[in-house]
């Protein structure tokens, strides 16, 4: 039985994506970022194709995507929980030796009580706001912060294993920010490890940086987007990227209809002329933006496609013109670009967004089918 669509995911472009990134990153430690189901590409399985790929460390923004890793075997590589909420269960985050990016006090203070109660010291790497006014603390906060660490390291109660920050603008060629940042954090570091700090790794740099800023690679990068094959700088082109996420569709309706034929709610497609119509069965339930009505392209019947009127919830059309398809046939909504097909970052430029936010918005009643890769999923 086959379903109405699907992402395919190839587990051996992001191994060879890691490999890449490994070969531009100069010695430096590889973070794969695996948050939000791994961009859209499932956490488990990317997960285990960065690791073969030669990541050393896993990334993922909450707590829950840390333990499912742990549960699912994932052991005995470091993973780094991103963001924390008061009242998690960092009792077990320090059982399962998840380590933890601290910005704040508040954080500090409740691992510490965790690892009191798990008999083993929180892993934890001290975030810095370099800039980004995001997560981190500030270079006003940051001395007592640090000083909480290292107070709490004496104790037993944590490992200051890391130094971090992220960057606001790396994938934007020659923005001043940048500049500022990397020399932020080199004084907030200096500043930390003349405290006493002796972290195993300082990092800051995400894919952008990773792959254009040599300076900012310090111990461990963090590639996130890079990692799924989707270029950061898309200026700079592909870096030698693949990427791994393919969405197709079976059409599930063919049919011809008259010149002045209203397509869709609203009618914002009106035929002019005859024409053949197909119905593709995704929809913005399943994460097909509904702003790409009549703007984004599909492959179908060897041909690029506009969508012909509003995305629905569940289905789209489009327009064949005199072409031939049949229901059953794939519909390559987008994908590497082999065949002709619109990628992802087409799909960003069309609807003026990023690649990152086309494959994570892919929904979970799409099914990933997996493709090479590791064995064991």
């Amino acid at each position: 039985m086959s379903d109405p669509a699907q992402a395919r995911i190839d587990l051996d472009a992001i191994s060879g994506n890691i490999a890449v990134i490994r070969e531009q990153a100069g010695g430096a430690e590889v973070m794969a970022m695996v948050k939000a189901e791994a961009y859209g590409h499932g956490l488990v399985p990317a997960a285990r194709a960065a690791l073969a790929g030669g990541a050393t460390w896993l990334g993922v923004a909450k707590l829950d995507e840390g333990l499912r890793l742990r549960d699912a075997g994932v052991r005995g590589v470091p993973v780094m929980v991103g963001l924390g909420v008061p009242g998690e269960d960092y009792a077990r985050a320090v059982a399962e030796r998840l380590d933890m990016a601290v910005g704040a006090r508040w954080l500090l203070d409740e691992l510490t009580a965790a690892a009191e109660s798990a008999g083993r010291p929180a892993r934890i790497h001290l975030k810095a706001d370099t800039g980004m006014s995001r997560g981190g603390a500030t270079p006003e906060d940051w001395p007592s912060l640090v000083d909480a660490a290292l107070a709490a390291e004496a104790a037993g109660l944590v490992d200051v294993v890391g130094l971090m920050s992220h960057f606001a603008c790396s994938d934007e060629l020659d923005h001043p920010s940048v500049a500022r940042q990397l020399a932020t954090f080199t004084d907030m570091v200096e500043a930390a490890e003349k405290a006493g700090a002796r972290p195993e790794v300082r990092h800051l740099a995400n894919s952008a940086a990773a792959l254009t800023l040599p300076d900012s690679r310090f111990d461990l990068i963090r590639p996130g987007i890079a990692t799924y094959g989707l270029t950061p700088v898309p200026s700079l082109g592909s870096f030698g990227l693949r990427p791994a996420m393919t969405l197709t569709a079976s059409t599930a309706l063919v049919k011809r209809v008259p010149a002045g034929s209203g397509v869709s709610y609203g009618h914002t497609y009106v035929t002019d002329r005859e024409t053949t119509l197909a119905v593709v069965p995704a929809g913005y339930g399943d994460g097909i933006p509904r702003h790409g009505s009549n703007v984004i392209d599909v492959l179908a019947a060897g041909k690029r496609r506009t969508i012909a009127g509003r995305v629905c919830m569940d289905q789209f059309v489009i327009d064949l013109g005199d072409d031939a398809l049949a229901a059953g046939d794939e519909v390559v909504l987008f994908g590497p670009g082999d065949r002709g097909e619109p990628t992802a970052q087409d799909w960003a430029d069309a609807l003026d967004t990023i690649s990152y936010e086309i494959v994570t918005r892919i929904g979970v009643r799409v099914p990933r089918v997996y493709e090479g890769g590791p064995d064991l999923r």
